[in-house]
């Protein structure tokens, strides 16, 4: 039993099979030895002293141990098991305090790492809970340099710093290893409780048996002294299991923040915001500490990364989450039609929602759309265990995924979709920067190879190495990168050569040749084969298909000579990257303000879905930098190129039935019209197309 002012001290010493001293319990070694010895602090009376050996569940010492302790496994393998051990101490003690006639006691250790680095963690992994005494102690260190100021720093005590600089003795080899330590320390708190000092032992540390969970707001100030990250999690786990994972110390209130990707999915990575920096240097020595099968890194945070990911500045967040000690289960999947009737209905009777449908919070875009997403509170872990239950069932049309969550995904996902512009625009125009000299051949030449089948961690230099002595015939800012639409390497590059004959032998050499663990096609090509490629085309066997926005004509009403406006080419073919490949009759007709494709390449029809193609990169040669608004009509006035108009001009659409065509899109945006005066300078449109955007009413197709 315990009390906030004890009459008694228990002073506890331990040892792991693993490292000693500043780094106990660092390597998650189990407890192998305790030593205790009742103190009364009014009659400074003593009970007896009691050494117990505990039987660790891996008997392997390390040298360190056997060194500093003495201990063999043999010796182990008769002790009791850490249960046993903790359920004699209870015992032991209390039949000690009957014979000083005290009831109540506090533990009294030497520093904080066996309580809360050793004890703590092994029990919680041990499933079987420590008994109240182990949650208040006092650390010998911090009391002794509140009674002597003048004393080395609290992190640089030791029990013989300490004795030493009281003149006690200090011979370790007279006593067994725990022995020595305990007696010592007990001369040390009698010291201390001597007339010259009288100090009193009031205020002890105090371990959270749970985690509190509760809402951030962006407009605290977060210490980074006390916030950590841990990476490596299981998907799966939630705030209890990180909290169980640092059990031992203290977790500032709604201190673990679950990391979600851009998708809106656990990472596995977590912020945790602790009490004080104590307790986050305490937490970061539990780097590479296991949670399961899998090991956990911790490294240092700050309090803005905390913040970003569970502050809120949402009332509505805010009241859902101001109902404490709650169980918190996250719904997706939702019908987007589904009401507070249809989830309660749902859930059911055997897993009440707290508040009924005040416990209920779904997730909404900005413009009230809901998203699918809705947080549910709920009372006990029994509810919220029934409600798990429930995965993958269906509501409506559709089945519904439920996990556990937090406070501060709360806030994040909130916070994602709350940021979420309603009409997202497109990125800032990317300058091209490629010395003049040098642009991408064109022509039916065949001086070009192309790779296939590159793995994707593959650079320009493994390609050079690929190609051996032959990179000497490739001509200055030959080789091209080819990206997916997601800007990752597609296992495709075009390599271009100082002629026809140097590509022939290239792809006569390397063709199937192996690159890492993958063997790569090689086939030789032409410039024009090359551009058409990088359009996103097709090159193999069969011969060339075009782009999918160069597709045969899928209205039978468009059979002219294909054309597009200039500001709609440069969504496509910047000219510095993919210059157009004229033929005499296209160039000839082509009037200066419009773009032709060639015709051989079939004829550009505007029914094309939204396609972007990826770009050639060279990254020894070629650059992309964000353009600055005064670069970008710099650009325009030197090179006379097409450039995109500055956000906010355009828009994209997304989520288009995939069947959609232009008449539907024009049909869509009817009662609206651009305003093409406002581009000049950048854009020049031919007096057909200009009368095509500014039709304010009746759109035309061309």
């Amino acid at each position: 039993m315990t009390a906030s002012h004890s009459d008694s001290l228990v002073v506890l010493f331990g040892a792991t099979a693993g490292a000693y001293g500043a780094k106990l319990g660092s390597d998650e070694r189990e407890l192998i030895l305790l030593v205790w010895q009742v103190v009364d602090l009014h009659s400074k009376k003593v009970g007896t002293l009691h050494k117990s050996l505990v039987k660790a569940d891996n008997l392997d010492l390390s040298d360190q141990c056997r060194e500093v302790s003495g201990l063999t496994p043999e010796g182990l393998g008769k002790a009791e098991p850490l249960d046993r051990v903790l359920q004699q101490f209870s015992q032991l003690v209390s039949s000690d305090l009957k014979v000083l006639g005290r009831s109540s006691y506090t533990l009294c250790s030497d520093g904080q790492l066996l309580i809360r680095q050793v004890l703590h963690p092994e029990t919680s992994k041990k499933n079987f809970m420590l008994s109240d005494c182990f949650y208040s102690f006092y650390d010998l260190r911090k009391e002794f340099h509140t009674c002597y100021p003048s004393s080395a720093a609290v992190k640089d005590q030791t029990i013989k710093t300490m004795a030493e600089y009281l003149g006690l003795g200090t011979d370790e080899a007279e006593e067994d290893f725990g022995v020595w330590q305990v007696k010592t320390m007990v001369a040390i708190i009698f010291s201390m409780l001597s007339e010259g000092c009288n100090h009193v032992f009031t205020e002890p540390e105090t371990v959270k048996c749970k985690y509190e969970t509760g809402p951030c707001s962006k407009s605290e100030t977060v210490d980074s002294e006390t916030v950590i990250r841990a990476r490596g999690l299981p998907w799966q786990s939630s705030d209890q299991d990180i909290a169980r994972f640092f059990k031992g110390l203290n977790i500032a209130k709604g201190g673990v923040a679950l990391c979600l990707n851009s998708q809106g999915r656990r990472n596995g990575e977590a912020l945790v915001r602790f009490v004080n920096s104590e307790q986050r240097d305490l937490a970061l020595e539990r780097h590479k500490h296991h949670m399961g099968s899998r090991y956990i890194e911790v490294y240092k945070a700050t309090g803005e990364e905390f913040l970003k990911i569970a502050g809120g500045t949402s009332n509505e967040v805010a009241q859902f989450l101001s109902k404490e000690n709650q169980v918190i289960i996250r719904m997706r999947g939702l019908p987007f039609t589904a009401t507070q009737e249809d989830v309660l209905g749902f859930l059911g009777q055997e897993c009440p929602v707290t508040g009924g449908k005040e416990g209920l919070l779904f997730v909404k875009y900005p413009d009230g759309r809901p998203t699918g997403d809705a947080f549910v509170l709920f009372s006990c872990e029994e509810y919220a265990q029934n409600a798990l239950k429930k995965h993958k069932e269906i509501l409506g049309k559709r089945y519904i995924e439920l996990f556990r969550s937090t406070a501060a995904e709360v806030q994040q996902v909130l916070n994602r979709y709350m940021s979420t512009p309603l009409i997202p625009t497109l990125p800032t125009p990317i300058i091209p920067v490629i010395p003049p000299p040098y642009t991408i051949a064109t022509g039916s030449i065949r001086d070009c190879v192309r790779l296939r089948g590159l793995p994707y961690t593959a650079g320009i230099d493994d390609i050079l190495d690929f190609m051996g002595d032959a990179t000497g015939d490739i001509k200055p800012h030959g080789v091209h990168m080819v990206l997916n639409q997601q800007g990752r390497p597609s296992g495709d590059a075009f390599i271009q050569m100082k002629s026809a004959d140097k590509a022939f032998m290239v792809a006569q050499k390397c063709h199937k040749k192996m690159m890492k663990d993958r063997y790569v096609e090689v086939f030789q090509c032409s410039g024009e084969e090359m551009n058409f490629v990088l359009m996103g085309g097709t090159l193999n066997r069969s011969g060339l298909s075009p782009p999918p926005c160069l597709s045969p004509p899928a209205y039978a009403a468009f059979q002219t000579a294909a054309v597009i406006p200039a500001e709609a080419a440069a969504l496509y073919q910047p000219q510095a990257l993919l210059p157009t490949t004229r033929t005499p009759q296209a160039s000839a007709a082509a009037p200066p303000t419009v773009t032709y494709y060639p015709a051989q390449a079939a004829q550009l029809y505007m029914n094309y879905t939204a396609y972007y193609p990826s770009p050639p990169v060279s990254p020894t040669t070629v650059g992309y930098i964000a353009a600055p608004p005064g670069a970008v009509a710099a650009a325009a006035t030197a090179t006379h190129t097409p450039i995109l108009p500055q956000p906010g001009a355009l828009v994209r659409m997304q989520g288009l039935p995939y069947n959609t065509g232009m008449k539907e899109i024009l049909s869509f945006f009817q009662g609206y019209q651009y305003a093409p005066d406002d581009y000049n300078g950048l854009i020049q449109l031919s007096d057909q197309a200009r009368s095509v955007l500014q039709a304010p009413k009746e759109w035309v197709c061309l």
